[in-house]
């Protein structure tokens, strides 16, 4: 039996991430003894709040070791629902429409999975993040883009979308604030796509696991919160990783209209069965705490807005490269064409040379750009951006 022949069609067809990756590799090079400044993280590099540990450690104290309904906790879904009620997401606090998984990943995943299916196309706006293709992919979909570099802030607009169409388009994904650019869709742009969904019956898939995450006064816009129309057929997938720094947690959140919801759960029982039990009693505690869970976030922010703006001034005065200034999430997403490299051959000779380690633009669909992430110290950053300062200046 050949290789070919063990693996399924699906296994064969669909590549590793490279996000992770290129942590990894940043992390064994770490172990080997190398100073290595690491910009490839997508993970904030906070502990998560105290009172969300201590509520996980006291489910465990208590027994709550046991399946968990697929859907998630009764009185977890409850409570996010409220929640999403009051975002004007739902207009009943319906648990039913409450999905929580393990993960954010996998609550994109189902949304894909339940929605689409052979025959169907996915589009998806470049720079994406890399894992959407792969899951359009093996939910047996055909994924299909559509680029906004950065003369467009990063974001497509109504009119590329509706250029894109075909009568196999099922689904559109948008994802703000964005991995891997940082950038934040307006309200009237984002009414703009909700309005198309609507008049050329798609459905979206909104991505908004950044949400909590932003800076210079910036406001996140729920596209699901527009009108009735627009949550029968918006998907709202999040989750509790990046903003509460809970990423081995594997808490996701997904919210739609009753169909979908329940067939997201249905596929959840026959796959994963439920998110970890006392992983949820956590997330239980940052909902029903919420004031103080986003006392906890603000508190990180000013981390990372501190450490955007040292990132994002050291680069934008490098000769050869330019770089906008990202509006969410923890990353920069700096254009450097214009030195002569691949994003594959700048970010592999970065690491080979200065031992900074940076994600190639090329995993996003964004050919010329790297990802830096500024979830990391500031002396990293500082450190950093003197090794690509000087790699940059020999490739001139």
């Amino acid at each position: 039996m050949t290789i070919e022949n063990i693996l399924s069609p699906w296994a064969q067809n669909v590549s590793p991430s490279p996000t992770l990756a290129v942590d990894a590799k940043a992390k064994a090079l770490k172990a080997a003894g190398e100073d290595v400044c690491g910009f490839g993280a997508g993970e904030p590099d906070f502990d998560t709040p105290s009172f969300i540990k201590e509520a996980c450690a006291q489910a465990l104290a208590d027994g709550k070791t046991k399946y968990a309904p697929a859907g998630g906790l009764p009185d977890l879904r409850k409570a996010l629902a409220e929640q999403y009620q009051g975002f004007g997401v739902l207009e009943e606090a319906n648990s039913a429409q409450v999905v929580v998984s393990p993960g954010g990943k996998y609550s994109c995943y189902l949304a894909i999975l339940a929605t689409c299916g052979p025959g169907d196309e996915v589009l998806i706006p470049a720079p994406y993040w890399v894992s959407y293709p792969e899951m359009a992919k093996l939910a047996g979909a055909t994924p299909k883009f559509i680029f906004a570099g950065d003369d467009q802030g990063f974001k497509v607009s109504a009119a590329q979308i509706e250029e894109a169409l075909t009568p196999s388009t099922k689904l559109v994904i948008l994802n703000s604030p964005s991995n891997p650019t940082g950038c934040l869709y307006e309200k009237a742009e984002m009414e703009a796509i909700v309005e198309l969904a609507c008049r050329k019956d798609f459905l979206l898939m909104s991505d908004e696991i950044y949400e909590h995450l932003l800076y210079d006064g910036a406001e996140h816009h729920r596209p699901a919160s527009f009108s009735k129309e627009a949550a029968d057929r918006v998907i709202t997938v999040s989750g509790f990783s990046k903003t509460f720094s809970m990423t081995g947690w594997r808490l996701g959140t997904l919210v739609a209209n009753p169909t979908i919801a329940k067939a997201v759960a249905s596929l959840q029982s026959q796959t994963t069965s439920n998110a970890t039990t006392f992983a949820q009693f956590g997330a239980l505690s940052a909902v029903q705490n919420w004031d103080k869970a986003m006392q906890a976030v603000q508190d990180m922010l000013v981390h990372f807005d501190r450490r955007r703006l040292k990132l994002l001034e050291g680069l934008q005065a490098i000769d050869g490269i330019s770089c906008l200034r990202a509006q969410g999430a923890f990353y920069l997403f700096p254009k450097i064409a214009e030195l002569g490299l691949s994003s594959e051959e700048f970010s592999d000779r970065l690491l080979e040379e200065e031992k900074v380690a940076v994600v190639s633009g090329h995993a996003f669909g964004a050919e010329g750009y790297v990802r830096l992430s500024y979830a990391t110290s500031d002396d990293v950053i500082e450190k950093g951006l003197e090794r690509l300062s000087r790699f940059s200046s020999s490739l001139n």
